[in-house]
């Protein structure tokens, strides 16, 4: 199929600088994700790569040739744009079936695909109904189709099932998924659904306000988050991020959450690795500490190595419960809060007292002043 390169790429509009000088290198049947919040500059990367937007600095290359001169038409991409568009006069066959007829294929195999790819979609019985008698999902489904029929060198999808309902959002996801490595298509697929990027991906690179923040696998990004905004940004829930102080007594490194209120919430930290980074630190950074929620350990029984916390919420979700728990006020009056995740029969109630501790060698800690992880 093809490679997508971003060489440096910059992308204004007018005093916004959409794209800070953007370098990516999707490799040949690559799944690729680009996450990132709404006006991030996800679209936009698309848009430069189809021809639709032309950046001011940098250079695309489709399988290592320059396609910055080159027209939509000439890139042999196919863009799934979050709002589709059909023609209204068509029926959902003739609209899946329209990229097809410039390519000069016999009916037979026009017909093939079409029916191939509405059957993965789940839209067959739609195929002679018209645009005006579809419903929002099943026009983003159509739209899809309509792409996914052309069997491009690069598929360009810039979320394309986020008009979806939740159970269909997570059949698709995995027949998109399976259909492309059918195909072995290169794909950039742009999301701010991160549970879309984490379980659809290859590679993700995270974007935010126009510059790569980290590029690597889902494993990579989930368990060594670079900085604090992917560390708050990864994960369902998103990762515990709490400011903090960390001391050494008796030879031993003590971690204490940040709490105005007097609450003793401090435990030693017991991996020597995390040890040794801390200690490499400048004596006088600030800390935040992270951890995601299911390595918080909660239990009604006393723990070693632990603190009391209130419980502040829970939250019953079927198959995991997730347990809100309030370590105090910050020095600004805030409430600290810390989140686990326990098993569905795990019970509390509001107002609680539960025993916490954290999996030792699964601690994250970042500089407060920079965001950067410090391990």
């Amino acid at each position: 199929m093809a490679t997508v390169k971003l060489e440096n790429i910059t992308k204004r509009f007018g005093d916004l600088i959409a794209l800070d000088d953007i370098t990516l290198d999707i490799r040949d049947e690559e799944f690729f994700v680009l996450l990132g919040q709404t006006g991030a500059g996800k679209t936009t990367t698309l848009r430069c790569i189809a021809g639709l937007d032309k950046p001011e600095d940098g250079t695309i290359y489709l399988d290592g040739v320059s396609v910055n001169e080159k027209t939509p038409a000439e890139r042999d991409v196919a863009f799934v744009f979050q709002s589709h568009i059909l023609y209204p006069h068509l029926s959902v066959y003739e609209n899946m079936a329209f990229p097809l007829h410039p390519r000069r294929l016999s009916a037979e195999e026009i017909d093939r695909r079409v029916r191939d790819i509405a059957q993965m979609l789940h839209i067959e019985h739609l195929l002679m109904r018209t645009p005006n008698q579809l419903s929002g999902g099943e026009t983003q489904r159509v739209g899809l189709g309509r792409a996914m029929v052309r069997r491009p060198q690069v598929f360009l999808m810039d979320e394309p099932i986020s008009n979806l309902d939740a159970k269909l959002r997570t059949e698709m996801r995995a027949e998109i998924r399976w259909r492309q490595r059918e195909l072995g298509t290169t794909t950039f697929y742009v999301t701010h659904d991160q549970i879309e990027a984490m379980s659809m991906a290859d590679r993700i690179a995270v974007l935010e306000a126009g510059r790569i923040q980290q590029l690597g696998t889902p494993s990579d990004i989930y368990n060594h988050p670079v900085n604090l905004f992917v560390a708050g940004f990864i994960g369902n829930p998103s990762m515990n991020c709490i400011p903090c102080d960390v001391s050494s007594t008796n030879g031993q490194l003590q971690l204490t959450l940040a709490d105005a209120t007097g609450n003793d919430n401090t435990v030693t930290i017991e991996d020597a690795r995390i040890v040794k980074a801390l200690k490499a630190r400048a004596a006088d950074d600030e800390t935040v500490f992270g951890t995601h929620a299911e390595d918080v350990i909660v239990s009604h029984q006393s723990i070693q190595n632990g603190f009391r916390a209130e419980v502040y919420s829970v939250e019953p979700l079927g198959a995991e419960t997730i347990v809100e728990l309030t370590l105090g006020t910050d020095a600004a009056g805030d409430r600290t809060i810390l989140k686990a995740v326990t098993a569905p029969n795990f019970e509390a109630e509001i107002g609680q007292y539960l025993y916490v501790s954290f999996v030792s060698e699964r601690m994250h800690f970042f500089n407060k002043n920079t965001g950067d992880a410090i391990l």
